[in-house]
């Protein structure tokens, strides 16, 4: 489902611990991490499709985590033209995300990688909130950092005091 923009929309899911920690995956047979994203659906919500993914993509069912909180647009990202199927019609140029922030509230040994026979990931780890915005392939960086501060000062009061301070000034 691409837009009339070019864009496919997708849920980007932001899962913390009770350190305030976030799940970093590790694609498949790649070297690179992020957090678990995926399509919407036709006809489904976005909501409803973060806990599709969820189950898909770390094995976590809707009672492992509670939702704190989601940004409140859609953040934007275009694909580098190498990356660019232009023989699929229509083009996608890039995805549109809603971004989710939950509180993992399950053990660590509910998270599994290996649920289906094309797993998305391979490995995971606990990571500081700030680091996947610096780790993330760079066409991505500019909306990691968007949801990560738009979705801060639910996790961070003083962040939130912070940003309230410098609208003031």
């Amino acid at each position: 489902m691409i837009d009339k923009d070019g864009y496919r929309p997708n849920v980007g899911i932001i899962l913390c611990n009770e350190k305030d920690q976030v799940l970093w995956a590790q694609r498949a047979q790649h070297d690179s991490w992020q957090f678990p994203q995926g399509g919407i659906k036709e006809h489904e919500t976005p909501e409803e499709a973060v806990y599709r993914e969820l189950m898909e993509e770390v094995g976590l069912a809707p009672e492992h985590v509670q939702l704190l909180g989601m940004t409140r647009g859609w953040l934007r990202y275009r694909l580098p033209k190498r990356y660019l199927r232009y023989g699929n019609k229509p083009l996608c140029i890039g995805q549109k995300q809603r971004w989710f922030l939950l509180r993992f509230t399950g053990e660590e040994t509910d998270v599994r990688l290996d649920l289906h026979d094309k797993p998305e990931f391979d490995a995971w780890r606990w990571e500081n909130y700030w680091k996947p915005a610096q780790e993330i392939v760079f066409f991505k960086r500019r909306v990691y950092q968007k949801a990560l501060h738009e979705l801060a000062p639910l996790l961070f009061p003083e962040y939130k005091r912070r940003v309230e301070k410098q609208r003031q000034n």
